[in-house]
């Protein structure tokens, strides 16, 4: 997928790219999985902001993926390729034999025209979706369920693969894109294949404007602030500050733990992820 670099006309065109995806449809997308969202701006139900620094935004709607993959023995044909505003990965069109219309997360390879199904029976091509008991090991898969029947949960994003390892009585080992192994229900379902739109990740964003656009406010420095806003502020010139980065609240921004202790998925850790350098 090529990256397209514009001519530098302005400071901000000048270090921003983006992606030109040749597969991708322009097509309106399908109205009747359309659905407008309620924004809240980083706040939760009572109002209060739990998420900084988010507002503003381009409008827009939300497609309705099918994450859970149960329409099982039924053929469906890729009607296109489209955009979606409210993730990194592209999703794509699917009609099926009897009529149904939905969208799932489109893999890489995966091509207007080609014909995919579900289930159990279904061979184990890129965008089946099927029981982890039912792939050969070694595969690549994305769309991953943590319960059977709950929905894909792990491996939604931009060029995001899991790899099946192995699989033990009713358990089977995933190798997740950070090095963490984890063991999921056998019954689970997965999508083969690597997400799409991989190079995702390489688009440069050139301008503070681009950011404003996905409704991301600005973010201010601590030390830039007054001393009753941040602990980091206040002092005549720039100052170190004398403590390591924190929130304004005082919690650590850099190796504070942020995990809670007793999450009950991670009792389902063999190797935790690698470390990053």
């Amino acid at each position: 997928m090529p990256i397209h670099k514009y001519k530098p006309t302005s400071p901000g065109r000048r270090g921003a790219s983006v992606l030109r995806d040749p597969d991708l449809s322009k097509d309106k997308p399908e109205k009747s999985l359309l659905v407008t969202l309620k924004r809240h701006s980083g706040r939760n139900a009572r109002g209060r902001i739990t998420s900084r620094r988010r507002g503003g935004g381009h409008k827009r709607k939300y497609r309705m993926v099918d994450f859970r993959r149960t329409h099982d023995g039924v053929p469906a044909k890729v009607a296109s390729i489209q955009y979606d505003p409210y993730r990194s990965a592209n999703i794509a069109l699917l009609h099926y034999a009897d009529g149904k219309k939905t969208y799932i997360i489109a893999p890489v390879g995966l091509k207007k025209g080609a014909e995919v199904m579900s289930g159990a029976g279904a061979e184990p091509q890129v965008g089946n979706a099927m029981p982890l008991r039912s792939m050969p090991l070694g595969s690549i898969v994305h769309c991953v369920e943590l319960v059977p029947g709950q929905g894909a949960k792990l491996g939604r994003s931009a060029g995001a693969s899991i790899r099946l390892a192995a699989r033990d009585g009713t358990e089977a080992q995933l190798i997740m894109p950070s090095g963490e192994v984890r063991k999921v229900h056998f019954e689970c379902r997965a999508t083969l294949g690597q997400v799409g739109n991989v190079d995702h990740g390489l688009v440069k964003i050139g301008k503070a404007g681009r950011n404003r656009w996905k409704g991301r406010r600005p973010k201010v420095r601590g030390s830039a602030m007054y001393p009753a806003a941040h602990p980091l502020g206040g002092g005549e010139g720039r100052t170190s500050a004398g403590r390591p980065p924190c929130s304004p609240w005082g919690k650590e921004s850099k190796g504070g733990k942020t995990r809670k202790p007793r999450k009950a998925s991670n009792a389902m850790i063999i190797r935790k992820r690698k470390k990053k350098r």
